[in-house]
């Protein structure tokens, strides 16, 4: 969005430049068939908006830290998963902004979502770091780039993240644990996060328990298991029904990276809580007295889902009345984000863009860092790689600014 960098990639660009980056990529994350789209660009996120949305993104974080939000989304853990409470607070925290026009008419950050849960930390630096190299062949552009935000540079970041994924931990004892792995859509981020960290994905499925301790896959054997960093999606363990080899509320010899439960804590659940001047009017689908005949202004959202799945956003009077009332606590009510056109393509036509921020606190660090970033590009109603299939200059991408 910075209009000058804009100018000189909209007028260098050429289908060569997206297929070079786009080998690169599968060739890095080892993935010749990606699941998910990649833009045709990065976003140039100039200093003032990158300012606001970080000055945005810790006042948030600060609000999610407040003693009565914690134990309010506390209660947003189902009783199937509520076993030895999480200590402490997450390793993770995504906050995602939708870029809009304020009063008066400037860029800014509006706060969509935000998480307490891991994202693509090392999936992101390796497309920030390809962006980087691509962009440095083009005329008149800086020959460094970073995706990382101040105070990083490359060793820093993977240490940073190395602390918080791995720890003190034997890095043959920690593992990336999710729903057959190599059938997820963000398995490029694992097969990254095998390459930078060295800590293997390993299906929940094929877990063994021994008493208090999990065992996990490595070869023909069955090693302990100390530290895991957790990807388990619920809404996609409920959905297919799949039973594990242990059970959430099991008292474990092992640390969660995050703990399960601020799947739940910092989540669409925590939305409605949230009171600042980015944020959007949310409200739960239950506290809603009586329900307006146009629901235009509104998109309705259930509380756990991934990748926007059961998202609505042309919801109608009659969508909310088809919801049993003994449900509707599970649904949120969300003020129509007005998302600017703002990066603009070759053509002329203009481009939504969404930016997440995400933070790292490794156990042993006093504060969050904030230290990547995920960029998503839409031309759909919701952003979101299911939901722009067909479209060019949209998907997965990146924010990236000139290194200094």
């Amino acid at each position: 969005m910075d209009p000058a960098l804009r100018r000189i990639f909209n007028a260098h660009y050429s289908d060569a430049l997206y297929r070079r980056m786009s080998t690169m990529m599968a060739e890095q994350l080892e993935e010749p068939d990606f699941g998910f789209r990649l833009a045709e660009t990065p976003l140039f996120l100039p200093a003032d908006l990158r300012a606001r949305c970080q000055t945005a993104a810790h006042e948030i974080l600060a609000l999610l830290r407040r003693p009565e939000i914690i134990q309010a989304g506390r209660q947003a853990v189902p009783q199937a998963y509520r076993g030895k409470p999480a200590e402490g607070l997450p390793q993770f925290v995504a906050i995602d902004f939708a870029i809009v026009k304020d009063e008066s008419g400037k860029l800014a950050p509006r706060l969509i979502e935000l998480q307490g849960f891991a994202s693509l930390y090392a999936m992101q630096l390796v497309q920030g770091e390809i962006w980087g190299k691509c962009l440095a062949t083009l005329p008149g552009m800086p020959q460094g780039w970073t995706p990382r935000f101040p105070g990083l540079d490359r060793a820093s970041y993977l240490k940073l993240l190395r602390d918080t994924v791995v720890g003190q931990a034997p890095t043959d004892e920690v593992i990336l644990l999710d729903l057959h792995p190599e059938e997820q859509k963000t398995r490029p981020d694992f097969h990254a996060t095998k390459r930078l960290l060295n800590v293997r994905s390993v299906d929940a499925t094929t877990i063994k328990k021994d008493g208090r301790r999990l065992l996990a896959p490595r070869g023909h054997r069955m090693v302990p298991v100390s530290r895991i960093y957790n990807r388990i999606v619920f809404d996609e363990l409920e959905r297919k029904g799949t039973k594990l080899p242990f059970d959430w509320r099991d008292d474990l010899d092992v640390t969660w990276v995050c703990h399960p439960d601020w799947y739940w804590i910092w989540s669409k659940h925590t939305l409605p809580k949230i009171q600042h001047p980015c944020a959007p009017k949310t409200m739960y689908l239950s506290d809603l007295k009586t329900i307006p005949d146009d629901c235009s202004g509104f998109i309705l959202k259930p509380l756990f889902s991934f990748a926007g799945t059961g998202v609505n956003p042309d919801v109608t009077k009659a969508a909310i009345e088809a919801i049993p009332k003994a449900e509707r606590s599970n649904w949120i009510l969300q003020e129509r984000v007005h998302y600017a056109p703002a990066l603009i393509a070759p053509d002329g036509t203009g481009v939504k863009a969404e930016v997440r921020l995400m933070f790292l606190k490794p156990e042993a660090a006093k504060d969050y860092t904030l230290a990547i970033n995920l960029t998503r590009l839409s031309r759909g109603k919701i952003h979101g790689v299911d939901h722009n299939k067909g479209l060019d200059w949209v998907g997965s991408s990146v924010a990236v600014w000139p290194a200094s």
